[in-house]
């Protein structure tokens, strides 16, 4: 599974043109169960940064590590799985992590600044507006933002569950060229190594091809929670706003500088396709909608193929409460993903009009306000996975 030589030289040769990039970097290549942080790992990719900023490159940074430092700090031997302790090993880790970069980044004149997100602060459009705007002119000014997931108020229903997906949010917010993934690995493989001695590396594959689906996943260890599943689908997010993506080894020597400047390694995941605009990122990104909406095979059929607004003549069932405004998803019969789209009625009044006409609405509502459930300039087609 990958592209042609001529087109795969072509394309890691443009990742040198790459100007806003964004690098997640995992617990397992930046904290060990008996050191907690390890400075020199984080001093050479902090060196590495340095020298990308240097070339005029843009670089925020998503880094793991708060809860394995904590773990360590508090004499932990494994992540907890209740939130409080979790909260509480981010808590002590997130000292560290910020101090270990703070003085890895300034050792080489890199101004830095720490960023703290939950899923509601990107599903809240102003607060998502807000956050871009502080990003923006960070790295306007060449400071380098480290993010991290804010496990110290998040709770289960507004976690991202791991950075490689914030990573991606982060790429669609910022509108990146490129997101760099760096794991214990050296890239997707067409099989379990533990299984079979012969697993070759993908080099490269169109972020959305199904393929992809039926790769093994890689545990994350004890300390961290991230997979290959989630680096895949971490890919098609950031393809949204037409961003590539490399999956590489953390444990190359001078990966980051070796990445950009095309030398075959790792995975690369190509977007391929037209990047949404802000708004739409916005709407796509939004990892747990507020309620689903079944449509019949006419109503999905139309959204695929001809692009238009979703009518209620087309919806068949309404699940969850939602307001106004509020962002839904769309299934088919089956239970597949179809779309995600702002709706424009509450789901107490959708579940009066659903399967009617327009016409009609006024007549089991009060104040009908738009002839569509979700206009297309406020829905995005989206895929499983």
């Amino acid at each position: 599974m990958s592209v042609t030589n001529s087109e795969q030289i072509h394309t890691r040769e443009t990742l040198a043109a790459a100007k806003r990039i964004v690098i997640k970097i995992g617990s397992s290549l930046l904290t060990s169960q008996e050191a907690g942080i390890e400075h020199e790992k984080i001093n050479s990719y902090c060196a590495q940064i340095s020298t990308l900023v240097g070339q005029g490159k843009e670089v925020v940074l998503v880094s793991s590590g708060a809860v394995a430092e904590g773990c360590k700090r508090l004499g932990w031997q494994q992540r907890p799985t209740l939130i409080h302790q979790l909260q509480a090993a981010a808590a002590v880790g997130q000292m560290g992590l910020v101090q270990a970069y703070e003085e890895a980044l300034s050792r080489f004149s890199c101004g830095t600044a720490i960023v703290m997100l939950t899923h509601d602060d990107l599903a809240d459009r102003q607060r998502y507006l807000n956050a871009r705007g502080t990003l923006n002119t960070l790295v306007s000014m060449g400071v380098v933002p480290v993010i991290n997931e804010n496990d110290t108020v998040a709770t289960d229903e507004i976690r991202f569950g791991d950075n490689d997906t914030l990573a991606a949010l982060v790429a669609n917010l910022l509108e990146a060229d490129l997101l760099i993934i760096l794991t214990d690995v050296e890239g997707l493989l067409d099989a379990d190594p533990r299984v079979n001695a012969n697993a070759q590396r993908i080099v490269a594959a169109v972020a959305t091809d199904a393929r992809l689906d039926s790769m093994p996943g890689e545990g994350a260890g004890v300390l961290g929670r991230g997979g290959m599943v989630t680096k895949v689908r971490a890919g098609r997010l950031a393809a949204r706003s037409g961003a590539d993506t490399i999956i590489a080894s953390g444990q190359e020597p001078e990966v980051l500088t070796r990445v950009i400047d095309g030398e075959d390694m790792g995975t690369l995941l190509t977007a391929q396709i037209s990047p949404l605009n802000a708004r739409k990122r916005w709407i796509a990104g939004h990892l747990r909608a507020k309620g689903t909406l079944s449509l019949d095979a006419g109503a999905v059929s139309a959204l695929r193929d001809r692009g238009v607004s979703l009518l209620a003549a087309g919806v068949t069932r309404v699940e969850g409460e939602f307001l106004r405004g509020d962002v839904v998803r769309c299934v088919s019969a089956q239970g597949s993903l179809i779309a995600q789209g702002l709706s424009n009625y509450s789901s107490t009044e959708l579940d009066k009009i659903k399967g009617l006409n327009s016409e009609v609405f006024g007549q089991v509502i009060d104040h009908p306000v738009e002839p569509e459930v979700l206009h297309r300039d406020n829905l995005v087609l989206l895929e499983d996975g």
